[in-house]
């Protein structure tokens, strides 16, 4: 570096001489006098430049990193397929609970008029209530389909979880059980409300069998007395 610098300096030196004799004696070395370690700092410099700076690469993953990345993108399909799945069957069970909630007021109301409607106004309120009930059994089949997916999406979240735990990602393993254990116990408060709409039902339509079933013994249909019904050896005469 200190040579080519110095044939640097020669070349210029001549140079000036040639052209310019008075201005080389007088100023040539005052220009330079001092600045060597200019010159050599540029010139290193654009050395330095001149030399291409390669990328950095970055460290290639470990295997055990690439099972736990892919243990986590299980993990993230699992739980929205699960939150799809929840939302669709709390939805239909809402649906199905309201069906039966229909016909529990429907069943009511014909039992408590049971006694005062004639033959065109029962027959009236008893298609009503047919089709209730084809609407609550429709509905009925729709929340069962969604259960059995719900019911999958649940095992694969749990599955997804071991393997989440099995790959070292303990985080992603936690965070999966406790949304399984979050939409469990929203499909169970769920679920209890159409057990108890069902039971409310089933008391109706029991309340109105007992009732029919009174009011055609009070009521016999060819006008005879109710003692007929009385069996002959309690009629008898010792």
């Amino acid at each position: 570096m200190a040579s080519f610098s110095r044939r640097v300096l020669w070349s210029f030196s001549c140079l000036l001489r040639q052209s310019h004799p008075s201005f080389h004696r007088r100023h040539v070395f005052g220009i330079f006098k001092g600045s060597w370690r200019q010159v050599l700092s540029v010139g290193l410099g654009a050395s330095l430049c001149a030399i291409p700076v390669g990328q950095r690469s970055e460290p290639a993953l470990s295997n055990d990193s690439l099972i736990k990345r892919a243990a986590s993108l299980v993990a993230d399909s699992t739980q929205t397929l699960l939150s799809q799945t929840t939302y669709a069957l709390l939805e239909s069970l809402t649906d199905y609970t309201k069906a039966v909630y229909t016909l529990l007021s429907l069943q009511k109301k014909y039992t408590s008029l049971l006694e005062r409607m004639n033959s065109n106004e029962e027959s009236a309120i008893c298609q009503v209530m047919i089709g209730a009930r084809v609407q609550m059994k429709k509905l009925l089949e729709e929340y069962q389909k969604y259960e059995a997916s719900w019911a999958r999406a649940v095992s694969l979240s749990e599955l997804a979880a071991e393997a989440a735990y099995q790959a070292g990602a303990d985080y992603v393993s936690v965070t999966v059980r406790n949304h399984i254990q979050l939409v469990q116990i929203q499909v169970q408060e769920t679920r209890e409300l159409a057990v108890k709409a069902e039971s409310m039902l089933a008391a109706s339509q029991s309340e109105e069998i007992i009732k029919t079933v009174t009011e055609d013994k009070h009521n016999p249909p060819d006008g005879g007395s109710p003692s007929e019904d009385v069996p002959e050896a309690y009629l008898r005469e010792d």
